[in-house]
């Protein structure tokens, strides 16, 4: 289940979101939306980086029974900004984000996998027939 926490009202249908969720893992997922200023002192605290970035995942570093999976945070601004850069809708545009972050709390990483990361969202963009560019941009 998704626990939506949406912090500047960003219109989201998230039942797409959730059929994705539930393919990959039975866990509760906390998702929360905010703007560039919010993110970027997210990822200032986390990760020692001074700036806005699309989305950032916080795996729980333990696994319990009916702990969640963990957080992913989605910045507004970069959702609207990418979506009009590559014409398209901003319910794409989110949905490809959450399955780049829910693919991190999954254990994924682009940085140092041999494109594991990038086959899996491959995979889910081709199956639920969304634009390819995260694969472009990422490439």
């Amino acid at each position: 289940m998704i626990e939506l926490d949406n912090h500047v009202n960003l219109d989201i249908d998230i039942a797409l979101i959730e059929e994705i969720s539930n393919s990959l893992t039975s866990k509760d997922i906390e998702l929360i939306i905010t703007d560039n200023e919010q993110i970027r002192e997210l990822n200032k605290q986390h990760r020692n980086k001074d700036k806005a970035t699309d989305v950032l995942s916080f795996p729980l570093e333990f696994d319990m029974p009916n702990m969640p999976l963990g957080s992913i945070v989605i910045s507004k601004d970069f959702v609207k900004d990418k979506a009009k850069e590559y014409n398209h809708s901003i319910q794409n545009e989110f949905t490809l984000l959450f399955i780049h972050g829910l693919l991190h709390l999954l254990g994924y990483d682009h940085e140092v996998d041999d494109g594991e990361h990038r086959q899996k969202e491959e995979e889910l963009i081709t199956k639920y027939k969304l634009p390819d560019s995260l694969i472009i941009r990422n490439s």
